[in-house]
């Protein structure tokens, strides 16, 4: 019987993976091609899973994807839920492709030598995609990449340098993001660099996540022979890892609250404590001067976007001019009645990753952004806050 092909999606924390999968199964939709997914996210918020939930695709058969969370893919636990999820889909059906999105902290090695042994499906591409903006500030283009992991072996310490130096060496094809932001000679200098690192793999630009899903289908099998020293290498170090849920140093924090930010008070908070140390945030919030839609906050590094994921039932409802039927608003409010918050279902919702001895600092400095009841008063009065934020905000669509 043929097996069924396995792309995964690997790479570091913010570096495109969600935005590029959700393009996939759009396309997936469009051309006619079967595929299931697995989604993974070290924290416990998933806020990953939640985003390609909402996609069409997923929500006509949930059955199609799998959420992993709290747990990075590659750790014990982790492939033991994959094994799960994998089995599960082949016993309900025979896609055309299966999908893996790791979480940014999940090194490939174990996963490649998971699907090597498996009986029913066959490996044929493990994609890592790379910041380019990151490489260029953080990396110089990725000049001091292998230097600055020479310099953790000097010392006997790994951290997320030696996971990206190791990511591009398992992987089969580099997909360069955010290439847009970089200029032309700088992108060219980071596909050099990485070549050095692995000459086998093939480097591609790609903006927003346009990657034709054909192209995955035309993969041969992945080449175990070019990484057979690597595993011999790596193992004993793996070994050592594989209880670990949150490895290399990191750190996950969630914050949950039903109030909004105070715009002002966030945007000075993000220019003064945020940095390097913080890999990764991400979630759904609300801030006190827009409080009629969702917005999805997303930031890796020192790089911070704002989207428009949907707009708050609340919202809906108090709006004199929805345009919506009796009967649609009283099923709106039923739903609020449900949720039986002050603010009916607008919450914030974020995952902070980091360094573990900076993590809480940031965390902490977030948490005291939330208005005080002083100024939730101000705010059902109809106070205007000062909001230094863009005021042109993506809206994120299924096309």
């Amino acid at each position: 019987m043929k097996k069924t092909p396995v792309i995964i999606l690997n790479g570091f924390l913010g570096a495109g993976k969600t935005t590029l999968f959700g393009n996939l199964l759009n396309q997936s939709k469009k051309s006619n091609i079967s595929i299931c997914a697995v989604v993974n996210d070290m924290s416990e918020l998933d806020v990953d899973g939640t985003l390609l939930g909402s996609n069409p695709l997923i929500e006509e058969d949930k059955k199609i994807m799998t959420s992993i969370s709290s747990c990075v893919l590659s750790s014990k636990k982790g492939i033991q839920k994959l094994d799960f999820a994998i089995n599960s889909f082949l016993n309900i059906k025979r896609p055309d492709l299966i999908i893996v999105e790791t979480s940014g902290s999940c090194h490939p090695m174990p996963l490649i030598r998971y699907f090597k042994e498996h009986q029913k499906v066959m490996l044929t591409g493990v994609l890592v995609l790379i910041d380019s903006l990151l490489m260029a500030h953080d990396y110089k283009c990725g000049e001091t990449l292998v230097p600055r992991m020479q310099d953790n072996m000097r010392l006997g310490q790994r951290d997320t340098t030696n996971l990206l130096v190791e990511q591009i060496l398992f992987c089969s094809h580099i997909i360069l993001t955010k290439g847009d932001r970089v200029n032309k000679d700088s992108l060219s200098q980071i596909s050099n660099f990485i070549k050095k690192i692995n000459s086998f793999v093939s480097v591609h630009s790609v903006i927003y996540g346009r990657l034709k899903i054909e192209s995955l289908l035309e993969l041969g099998e992945y080449n175990y022979f070019n990484v057979a020293k690597l595993f011999d290498e790596l193992q004993p170090i793996l070994d050592s890892e594989e209880d670990s849920d949150k490895p290399y140093d990191l750190a996950t924090r969630v914050i949950n609250d039903d109030r909004p930010f105070h715009p002002e008070r966030l945007w000075n908070v993000c220019h003064q404590y945020l940095d390097k140390s913080i890999n990764r945030s991400k979630g759904f919030f609300w801030l006190a001067s827009r409080n009629k839609h969702a917005l999805l906050w997303s930031q890796a590094a020192g790089d911070i976007g704002l989207e428009i994921v949907g707009t708050w039932r609340a919202s809906i409802v108090e709006d004199e001019n929805h345009g919506l039927l009796e009967l649609e608003i009283d099923s709106l409010k039923k739903q609020l009645l449900k949720e039986n918050k002050r603010f009916g279902d607008r919450h914030c919702s974020l995952t902070i990753i980091g360094n573990k001895n900076k993590v809480d600092q940031f965390t902490n400095k977030l948490k005291e952004c939330f208005l005080t009841e002083e100024e939730i008063k101000f705010w059902q009065q109809e106070h205007k806050f000062k909001d230094p934020w863009p005021k042109k905000i993506v809206k994120i669509m299924n096309k």
